[in-house]
């Protein structure tokens, strides 16, 4: 998915993961925090990763930063 492509915002659920995963929390504390699974955030993750188009969940960090979601 080019970046034209990829859309403008993300749910507010899947901008709360990454803004945890912002601060720093490993994905075992955010996983608490939202009161989720560790293995369902890592799928959730994933899924915003592949929504995307990026390897890797820093890449989608820094993206939603920049367009200042997070």
């Amino acid at each position: 998915m080019t970046s034209a492509q990829r859309p403008d915002t993300l749910p507010q659920a899947d901008l709360e993961l990454l803004e945890l995963l912002a601060d720093g929390l490993p994905l075992d504390a955010i996983a608490r925090r939202l009161d989720l699974s560790e293995r369902t955030a890592r799928r959730r993750l994933r899924a915003i990763c592949d929504r995307l188009g990026f390897a890797a969940p820093i890449q989608a960090v820094v993206w939603a930063a920049r367009r200042g979601l997070l």
